[in-house]
């Protein structure tokens, strides 16, 4: 039955294109090995066209030919390969859910371009063979029940990847357990949806096992816990974008903290301008960075400080004034640390005449402050300990740091010296010194960011038996989570619909005296449809339109 049902879903989405596919499935150039995947049904076709007078190859098993000119004699002048392993998939047991055709060829760009020109002169125009569109093969593995939609975005989450946080987090979608995670409250809502459906067509002919107050009391409940589990989804779906698209760093402090050094000692080479003059950091300077298997986006910015008053102040020396390019990279420094994931306050020591001292410049500590209370996302770092000649003065910095932004605990406060991380202009290494504290830092920053994308757990009964379900939620993407988002809203507007005085659905259902159950069976109906619009199961141009942006960032051959 199931079956039946997804040909006639599939069949929807097709465009009656029987042809066969073609194309170059590994990275073009020289290399040892070319692989062309063929799909489609005229494989065995076009392999007897290059293999003329050879039997089929055994089904999955590789077989060792000769490639030929198509329909020439197997003469040596004819060869295009000579020593080809060829890989016969019958369908419907293949990655695409046709007969494919693997050729593994030599990997000269002569060969390979030899035997991709070939293949199209293997079949008469009866059985119309072309070369493969980017994602096509994915494309009809989707059409042909071999992948659903979230395994198929988590493919092209498995060809960007580029670190081992964003290898981990693809291999988790690429499996059908969020898929059928999914399903199975589809599901549940539609079988609720259909004991209300019941209770108003037939409530007045039939006997039913529980009154109309009680039943909706048990689905309520029901949809209760599953909208916690749903926003749930949603909010490690936000975690699990911040390990696919890369997590924002803004480094936030005043002039001459350290910043641009800090920079360039985290990725080991100069990417910012580092001077003795206050100020040379006038915009954004972002830099992309592997951390610890996290892919980071660390952005340098100006430096904060107090507003002089110039006008009538006769003791504000000139450099002291703030003037209009400056006010304005301030206002992005502010504009960018508000939007990061996480913000790193560079402050110093700085020497007086009596002994180092740590400096706090209002405007840092003011803009700070205020991340702290808002995004709670803020690590501080203090530069230039090489100043400090005791180890009580670094006490008394974190002391001092800690009180003047509250919120910020001793664990997340790190001493560091730039200018003990640099190297000798001999070394040719670009690793920061053991004692300059940059290498704690940066493991501290790194156990942040597992905190900062480790998996939420609701509050619900069994939901903490099974984590390797909310490790894999980690693995919705945006579009999964905007979904959920609408699901959870239409749960809510359910149970609000059956509880017309409930004011907050956190707290529980109780009375269902005035409960309007039309709308509340159209609203799980809804919720129902936004889940399946995850897995490819809901109209076919919704499915169409998300097939069109994901294909858009697949090679060809895939």
């Amino acid at each position: 039955m199931r079956a039946v049902a997804a040909s006639r879903f599939y069949s929807s989405l097709s465009t009656g294109d029987d042809s066969t596919i073609y194309a170059l499935s590994t990275a073009p150039g020289r290399a040892a090995i070319a692989i062309v995947r063929v799909s489609g049904p005229a494989c065995l076709d076009i392999y007897k066209a290059l293999c003329p007078g050879k039997p089929a190859p055994r089904p999955r098993y590789a077989t060792l030919r000769t490639i030929y000119e198509p329909f020439n004699a197997a003469h040596d002048e004819n060869v295009l390969d000579p020593n080809a392993l060829i890989f016969n998939y019958p369908a419907p047991r293949t990655v695409t859910g046709e007969d494919v055709l693997e050729l593994h060829i030599h990997g000269g760009p002569a060969t390979t371009k030899a035997v991709l020109a070939a293949i199209p002169r293997c079949t008469t125009a009866s059985k119309r063979t072309r070369y493969a569109e980017p994602g096509e093969f994915t494309r009809r593995a989707f059409m042909n029940d071999r992948l659903d939609l979230t395994q198929v975005e988590a493919l092209g989450d498995v060809l960007s990847a580029t670190t081992e946080q964003q290898r981990r987090l693809s291999v988790r979608g690429t499996t059908d357990r969020l898929a059928k995670l999914y399903e199975g409250w589809r599901q549940h809502l539609l079988y609720a949806r259909g004991e209300l459906e019941a209770l108003i067509d037939f409530s007045e002919d039939q006997h039913f096992d529980e009154s109309p107050a009680e039943l909706c009391a048990s689905v309520s409940e029901q949809v209760l816990g599953l909208r916690r589990m749903v926003l749930a989804h949603s909010h490690n779906a936000m975690k699990g974008e911040l390990l696919r698209h890369g997590i924002s760093i803004a480094l936030l402090g005043a002039p001459n903290a350290g910043k641009s050094s800090l920079l360039n000692c985290v990725i080991g080479r100069e990417a910012a301008i580092v001077s003795q003059e206050a100020g040379t950091t006038r915009d954004v300077i972002e830099v992309g960075l592997d951390l610890g298997g996290y892919f980071c986006r660390l952005g340098d910015t100006a430096g904060l400080r107090k507003h002089q008053q110039g006008h009538g102040a006769g003791n504000v020396q000139p450099k002291d004034l703030i003037g209009q390019i400056e006010e304005e990279g301030m206002r992005r420094t502010k504009a960018r640390a508000s939007e990061s994931d996480v913000v790193i306050v560079v402050l110093s020591f700085e020497t007086n005449a009596a002994a180092a001292q740590l400096r706090l410049d209002p405007e840092v500590v003011s803009t700070a402050s205020e991340l702290v209370r808002s995004k709670d996302n803020v690590v501080v770092v203090i530069n230039k300990s090489d100043l400090a000649t005791n180890p009580q003065q670094l006490e008394q910095a974190i002391q001092t740091t800690m009180s003047a932004l509250p919120g910020i605990t001793a664990d997340r406060i790190h001493i560091i010296s730039c200018k003990e991380a640099e190297n000798p202009r001999s070394s040719k290494s670009t690793a920061p010194s053991n004692n300059s504290g940059i290498q704690p830092f940066l493991q501290g920053l790194i156990n942040f960011f597992a905190s900062l994308t480790s998996p939420t757990t609701p509050d619900v009964p069994g939901a903490a038996e099974d984590p390797s379900m909310w490790q894999d939620s980690l693995g919705a993407s945006e579009r999964h989570r905007l979904l959920l988002v609408d699901c959870a809203d239409h749960l809510e507007a359910f149970l609000l619909a059956v509880d017309p005085a409930l004011e907050s659905v956190d707290g529980g259902v109780e009375d269902h005296g005035d409960a309007d159950i039309v709308v509340a069976a159209e609203h799980l109906r809804a919720a129902a449809d936004c889940l399946a619009r995850i897995t490819g199961k809901g109209e076919a141009g919704d499915v169409e339109e998300v097939l069109g942006v994901v294909f858009e960032k697949f090679c060809v051959g895939k």
